[in-house]
């Protein structure tokens, strides 16, 4: 598995619920954020991978809150690949406070869809690292 590549996130007053964390959705929403954000860091942009014919897909997602977060909480949310073989690859995600706090534990299933085929590609880590500028971001 790759090392986590981390992005900081301030939780915002309009993200939480009525008992005042977190919404459960939003945890996605960091998760994809940071996802996005390790492939910008990598040289990846949407435009690259859907100009090639490709694109990530989301297959699974399993998120295991431990902690609860509050408005204007700062968290780090990391990101790891761990790609395993075959057509799919693990996303290993964490949110944690800036006190070491973990909040949330979220793993992800993803593959590269070819949207012409509408089929997983056979390699997703050959396309990762064939578009990346910095492929070692991914563990690769």
């Amino acid at each position: 598995m790759s090392e986590p590549f981390s992005v900081p996130v301030t939780v915002r007053g309009y993200e939480t619920d009525v008992q005042g964390h977190l919404n459960q959705s939003v945890y996605l929403n960091y998760a994809e954020h940071a996802r996005w954000s390790l492939l910008h860091a990598a040289g990846i942009s949407q435009s690259a991978l859907t100009g090639t014919g490709v694109g990530p897909v989301a297959l699974e997602t399993t998120i295991r809150y431990k902690r609860e977060l509050l408005a204007g909480d700062e968290v780090e949310v990391t990101c790891a690949f761990d790609w395993g073989g075959g057509k799919t690859f693990r996303i290993e995600q964490t949110v944690r406070k800036t006190d070491g706090t973990v909040a949330a534990e979220i793993t992800a299933v993803g593959g590269i869809l070819d949207l012409k085929e509408r089929r997983l590609v056979a390699d997703p880590a050959k396309v990762f690292k064939e578009l990346a500028s910095d492929p070692g971001l991914f563990g690769l």
